[in-house]
């Protein structure tokens, strides 16, 4: 392996996605020399098979949606159908336009970038096309891979992962969604709106599992309108080929078809045969174990993002990745609240949060010091004027702060922003009902909430 001798780097880091991007750019923003080594894409699966994408895809479904329902509004629209070469091409033209973005973006921090695939050969190097790249300090950032199940195989075909369903060259007539978290539930809007027969598939009790109770009963009950068929409480057992689809087999022997079987289970680690064991990185069912710095075990190695047991979210690892160049350029760092990040679900309704659950809080402060207050969007002007429902639930510790926000309703997206500074400031709720919010605007439903957590209620019953 040869061995450059003339540079030695201040930082090397191996994964070129949120974590890693977001590192190198901080790092070399405050003096530091970098590199970073990327085998794909710079971006990663955010860019390239995450977050973008799929936003992209649930936007034309959007478009899609409004064009049919365009006469409740008093506008005559004719929808056509879905030109799915177009809505992949506009996909596309959105990740190339970003990552010619950043590619520039790190060009111009004079980050040393090297595409190949990377490997951990000590515990201040890695090896990557041919040549050994030393550093003070290695980040690990490898990112993650779709999961599946035992004894289920993704095959590309009709069973099918996330990266498959996003160059898909058609709009399957059916599909069942193994798993309805976060990625399936987003799928099964997108296809719904495409003219999919949508079938979502979750062994636990509720959709959207890890949010608010609450949010996940009106997530169901706004997909029971649209159309978008769901079975819960039931865990997979087998899939097989049919004629011209998929048949899935549940534990309690129930069946379902369709054209195509998603798996949505989640993802895991990309962590095998990378020389992070063999340097004596400590692991756990593939993850990287780090403490609250995102430190591991050996000293010269940090890792961030999904390779790492905490939130899979690009913003996490951008943060993650932030943190440890701050760390390692001598800026004071705390450790993230991972409580306190803005957490979306992308379908029709949006679902949004910050903080802990109703039933977390109860478990943290005692159910008898836990207070609640839902506020409905139907009060909400600009809400109605969207036509879209939902709430925006608070949970508060008792004459304390708010320590939970969860909304579901369209573009509640856009107001988990003030609702995570409600959250991070520890705001009592007779602050923010002293802001005064513009009207008519869905952010005025944060507002009015709090409002009425303060015992003052303006557009909503005592």
């Amino acid at each position: 392996m040869a061995n450059d001798a003339s540079t030695v780097f201040d930082l090397v880091i191996l994964g070129g996605g949120s974590g890693g991007y977001a590192a190198a750019l901080r790092a070399a923003q405050l003096g530091l020399d970098v590199a970073l080594i990327e085998k794909n894409k710079l971006g990663g699966t955010c860019l390239h098979q995450g977050c973008i994408p799929t936003k992209a895809l649930l936007h034309a479904g959007e478009i899609a949606d409004q064009a049919r329902e365009s006469e409740q509004f008093g506008v005559k629209a004719t929808f056509e159908g879905i030109d799915i070469a177009a809505v992949l091409k506009y996909k596309d033209d959105v990740i190339s336009g970003l990552y010619k973005g950043l590619q520039g973006l790190v060009a111009s921090r004079k980050v040393t970038y090297i595409e190949g695939e990377g490997r951990l050969s000590s515990p201040t190097s890695v090896d990557v096309n041919g040549q050994r790249i030393e550093g003070r300090h290695v980040l690990l950032a490898t990112g993650s891979v779709p999961r599946s199940l035992p004894g289920l195989t993704i095959d590309g075909n009709r069973i099918i992962s996330s990266d498959h369903a996003l160059v898909l060259d058609r709009v399957p007539k059916s599909a069942i969604i193994l798993g309805g978290g976060v990625i399936g539930v987003e799928f099964a809007s997108a296809w719904k709106s495409f003219g999919t027969d949508v079938t979502i598939v979750e062994g636990l009790p509720h959709l959207v599992p890890v949010e608010d109770e609450n949010s996940s009963k009106l997530l169901e009950r706004a997909f029971r309108k649209r159309g978008i068929k769901f079975n819960l409480g039931t865990f997979f057992q087998s899939a097989e080929y049919t004629a011209d689809g998929v048949k899935v087999t549940l534990a309690d022997g129930k069946t379902f078809e369709g054209e195509v079987l998603l798996v949505a289970i989640g993802r895991g680690p990309v962590s095998q045969n990378l020389g992070y064991e063999e340097q004596g990185v400590a692991m756990d069912r593939g993850y990287v174990l780090v403490d609250e710095f995102m430190r591991t075990n050996v000293p010269t190695i940090s890792a961030v993002g999904d390779l790492v047991p905490t939130l899979q979210l690009a913003h996490v690892g951008f943060a993650e990745g932030i943190l440890v160049a701050e760390r390692l350029a001598g800026l004071k760092t705390v450790p993230i609240d991972y409580d306190g990040v803005p957490r979306v679900t992308y379908c029709h309704p949006e679902v949004a949060s910050v903080g802990v659950t109703e039933a977390k809080a109860k478990e943290l402060y005692g159910a008898d010091k836990v207070v609640t207050l839902k506020y409905n969007l139907a009060g909400n002007g600009r809400s109605k004027i969207l036509k879209t429902s939902g709430e925006v639930k608070l949970v508060q510790v008792r004459d304390g702060a708010v320590v939970g926000v969860h909304m579901v309703g369209d573009r509640m997206g856009e107001q988990v922003g003030e609702a995570q500074l409600i959250y991070n400031w520890e705001a009592l709720p007779t602050e923010v009902a002293q802001l005064i919010h513009a009207h008519p605007t869905q952010s005025e439903a944060l507002g009015e909430a709090h409002l009425a957590l303060a015992g003052k209620p303006l557009h909503s019953h005592d």
